[in-house]
């Protein structure tokens, strides 16, 4: 390590932040970061709330600040706060306060990164599907209907967040502008109006804006300090006269369906933190602990074409999703404290305990006609209607889940869809998967046409956010003639649906595919995380007492889904697999519960250095 290496950090202990005078903040105005006017440089590490049970948010940030990271990073999601119209959930798993307040008490200063577009991967970039119910929507712009939107949603978000601000006392010493907006760059007054929208409501901290090295010209806003998001690091000076940091180096990458498994060499991640810090610049390691996109937050890729990303947001990150060591992390625990040689680390929190328990055997079975009773009154139209425009959620929409299409043709042919299923169809009169991209389909007779489609996630970035309308988005043909007069039922499996499904029938061989499987795991003692595995199984969703795991598929690179021990109870509990297509003749009827970690159970891994 060389001699220049050695520079000094200001990091402060609780106590002596108590004795700040809270009047100056961070600030940017020379070469160098300074906070209340002492030189101080940002070594970041971004973990979600939203990713992690709120049981181990403690555990995690604890891991963290033993690395030798000062200020955590987060994001806000949008879509999850706000999943309806007027309704607003920031209670548990959402508290943002409380997560704020225990980085604040562990002594880890925030950068709040609230959107309202965020990316980071999620369906819609965290956005809220029900903005998409306005036809003209325009995403990401001084839109009207998208500018009233935001500020609905300040106005419930910022006031949690004012009072933990630097000046205020809090933890918070920036806050990020929007995300990235460079690569979108769709409207010149948009950056300006989220400024307003954030400061008008009592946001004094500095505001920063975060852009790929490339993009920094198109995307910044005056009065706004400018950072770079490296894809490949950018070492030279951006804005002459200002601190250089580098706001997301990517630790590692992350991984759509049918894809293989994304890695970065912990030696090339730590030479590249090496020589940001050798250049006396701040850092943000994206993501220090990467955690779950549970349930169906994941987004989705396109380009060059469509791809689901899997619910693991491992990203290969020093701490892996289960929050364990990593390589990584004993590398960049070592050059930090080399680094930072006035204060000695935290010890390291030991491991939680994982187990493996005995299989699940499903015993019970619920066919997806059986289950229809329990969705929403079912929806007619003449023309197919896409998930977000539903008549359901309280006049929300559709955001997640499966729609149901159903309808009666009169003859044989071959049935076209173009690119109007979004994103996979299951069409039941032979059983057969309808992708996106095989539109053609040879029936035969006169019966009742099921398509059963899924929304498998709206892409997270792009310029084409506006149009990631879910379930059949226009008309479907048979031979030359549009289909018509559907009948249409929303599935969008919440826990309320799950747990209303009922009653169960003994499982047997005859037993029909879509359908929902049940069984039960006893756990002894104190529960202990867990992973899922399904040998056998070929595409569906895990619930695990009404909690929705996400999705799990043959195809990989996922080969199990994260349990953590919080999700489980002592005793019985329920363990529910909702199946689109089993291939195998013989019925599946085991789910394994391992302790393995889930680098084992990846498909073969691919390096790529980001």
């Amino acid at each position: 390590l060389s001699a220049s290496l050695c520079l000094p950090v200001q990091r402060l202990m609780p106590a002596e932040r108590q004795r700040m005078s809270r009047k100056v903040g961070l600030s940017a105005n020379s070469s160098q970061f300074t906070l209340e006017g002492e030189p101080f440089h940002i070594l970041g590490g971004s973990v979600h709330y939203f990713r992690v049970p709120r049981a181990y948010w403690r555990d995690r940030l604890l891991k963290m600040k033993a690395c030798g990271i000062n200020t955590l990073t987060t994001y806000v999601p949008w879509s999850l706060h706000q999943p309806e119209r007027g309704v607003f959930n920031f209670h548990t798993q959402l508290d943002l306060e409380a997560y704020l307040n225990l980085a604040a008490e562990l002594g880890l200063w925030v950068i709040l990164r609230p959107g309202p577009y965020i990316s980071s991967e999620l369906d819609l970039g965290g956005l809220p599907s029900w903005l998409l119910r306005d036809a003209g929507m325009r995403l990401r712009t001084t839109y009207p209907g998208f500018t009233e939107a935001v500020n609905t949603f300040f106005d419930k978000l910022i006031p949690k967040v004012f009072p933990l601000q630097f000046r205020k006392g809090g933890p918070i010493i920036a806050v990020q502008v929007e995300n990235e907006y460079g690569s979108f760059a769709k409207d010149e007054g948009y950056m300006h109006f989220i400024k307003e929208a954030l400061q008008s409501r009592g946001i004094s901290e500095l505001l920063l804006t975060s852009h790929l090295h490339n993009k920094l010209k198109s995307g910044g806003v005056d009065g706004v300090g400018s950072l770079v998001s490296a894809a490949k690091l950018l070492f030279s000076a951006c804005q002459p006269n200002s601190p250089a940091i580098v706001i997301d180096y990517w630790t590692g990458w992350y991984d759509a369906w049918g894809d293989l498994h994304h890695v970065l060499p912990p030696e090339d991640m730590v030479s590249t933190v090496r020589e940001i810090l050798r250049r006396g610049m701040s850092v943000n390691l994206y993501m220090f602990h990467g955690g779950s996109s549970f349930g169906f937050m994941s987004g989705a890729l396109t380009d060059p074409s469509y791809k689901a990303l899997i619910p693991s947001y491992d990203y290969d990150a020093p701490l892996t999703e289960a929050g364990e060591y990593t390589p990584k992390y004993h590398l960049l625990r070592d050059l930090l404290s080399r680094y930072n040689r006035r204060e000695s680390f935290p010890d390291m929190p030991a491991l939680r305990y994982k187990e493996s328990y005995e299989a699940a055997i499903m015993y019970q079975h619920l066919s997806l006609w059986d289950a229809l009773s329990f969705t929403e009154e079912p929806f007619k139209s003449s023309k197919p209607v896409n998930m977000e425009n539903l008549p359901v959620n309280n006049g929300n929409g559709q955001s997640y889940g499966y729609t149901l299409y159903e309808t009666t043709i009169t003859s044989g042919g071959i049935l076209r869809s173009g690119d109007h299923v979004r994103d996979r169809a299951l069409v039941i009169l032979a059983v057969e998967t309808h992708k996106r991209n095989k539109s053609n389909q040879t029936l035969q007779g006169r019966r009742t046409l099921s398509l059963l489609v899924e929304n498998c996630g709206r892409v997270h970035q792009g310029r084409d956010l506006d149009k990631q309308r879910k379930g059949l988005v226009g008309d479907i043909l048979l031979n030359t003639i549009p289909l018509r007069d559907f009948t249409i039922y929303s599935l969008d499996m919440k826990p309320s649906f799950i747990d209303r499904c009922a009653p169960w029938k003994t499982l047997s061989e005859t037993a029909s595919f879509p359908g929902f499987f049940m069984g039960r795991l006893f756990v002894y003692g104190y529960p202990s995380d867990t992973f899922v595995k399904l040998p056998g199984w070929e595409k569906g969703v895990v619930f695990i007492n009404g909690l929705n795991l996400g999705r799990y598929w043959s195809i990989g690179p996922q080969q199990t889904l994260y349990l953590p021990g919080p999700f489980l109870n002592s005793g019985i509990n329920q363990c529910k697999v909702y199946v689109i297509i089993c291939p195998r003749r013989q019925i599946c009827t085991n789910v394994l519960l391992e302790k393995q970690m889930l680098h084992s159970s990846w498909t073969a891994p691919i390096n790529k250095t980001r």
